[in-house]
């Protein structure tokens, strides 16, 4: 295996060139546990530094075993795009300016950290991964929801799929969609609903209908309070055709959660800490 395939020394310097790109003074203690925090938080990183060093100190011994060799092949492409992810959640910080110091120094962010990289590195896609990254930003600079229901966030993170992420950006974008809509919006071509494809479809609306991120559309009184549908008093003989999957007549929309987990997890910049409370930043909506 040459050079060009695997350079450990290459991959270990990625790490301190994390380090070392703080800016000097406090910011730099402040970036400095940050990056601790994440790369304590990864359990195969202390593994691969292991692995690298034993490779230089027995360079012939440790290339012969192609089992060790392969693996930190693997792992140094994982810890360029770990390198990439922390610079850039760094650089938000930096648009954040001085006044998330005290937020990225707290034990309560740390922990944040810690459990945002996890599901990081368990995420098998860079669109999961790129949420992960959203969502850490945001919450250092931001106050919409406690730590408590961010740390809920990233167990959505974890627990969601793709497909069920499609579906909330869909409605994020397109509020009283139906279920019709949101489909077609999605993925084209309506199936049949005793195809697989609407096996599936039922499984992703019920995920994230009693995860409490979807929910129909209801109307509410001038409290907020949701109102009864009334009854249908008709007495027709009912349809002897059960539901479709792909029905097209009840709106549906996010919950306020839902609404708050797109804003961390699903947009570049959310809502910013200022001297006069919570303002709006430049975010994108999710795409």
């Amino acid at each position: 295996m040459t050079s060009e395939q695997f350079d450990e020394a290459q991959a270990i310097e990625i790490l301190n060139a994390a380090l070392a790109s703080a800016p000097a003074g406090r910011r730099a203690r402040i970036i400095e546990k940050f990056i601790l925090a994440a790369l304590g938080s990864i359990p195969w990183v202390g593994g691969f530094l292991s692995a690298a060093a034993a490779l230089r100190s027995d360079e012939a011994n440790a290339r012969t075993n192609n089992i060790q060799t392969k693996w930190l092949e693997e792992h140094s492409e994982k810890i360029k795009a770990l390198y990439a992810a922390l610079n850039d959640v760094i650089a938000r910080f930096d648009a954040f300016g001085e006044r998330v110091n005290e937020r990225l120094e707290s034990e309560d962010y740390l922990n944040l950290v810690r459990k945002a990289f996890r599901t990081w590195d368990r995420s098998d896609t860079d669109e999961k991964r790129q949420a992960v990254r959203n969502l850490i930003s945001n919450a250092a600079g931001t106050r919409v929801c406690s730590d408590d229901v961010v740390r809920l966030f990233i167990d959505w993170l974890t627990a969601y799929h793709e497909a069920h992420l499609a579906v909330v950006r869909y409605v994020y974008q397109n509020a009283g969609a139906t279920r019709y809509d949101i489909w077609e919006g999605t993925y084209g071509t309506v199936p049949r609903d005793d195809f697989a494809e609407a096996d599936l479809y039922r499984l992703l609306i019920r995920d994230l209908s009693t995860g409490g991120v979807l929910r129909q559309a209801r109307d509410t009184d001038a409290h907020g309070r949701f109102l009864k549908r009334p009854r249908n008093r008709s007495r027709s003989a009912a349809s002897p055709i059960m539901e479709s999957a792909f029905e097209d007549s009840k709106p549906y929309v996010l919950t306020e959660l839902g609404s708050q987990f797109v804003h961390y997890a699903m947009t570049e910049a959310t809502l910013r800490i200022s001297d006069g409370g919570d303002d709006l930043g430049d975010g994108e909506s999710a795409d």
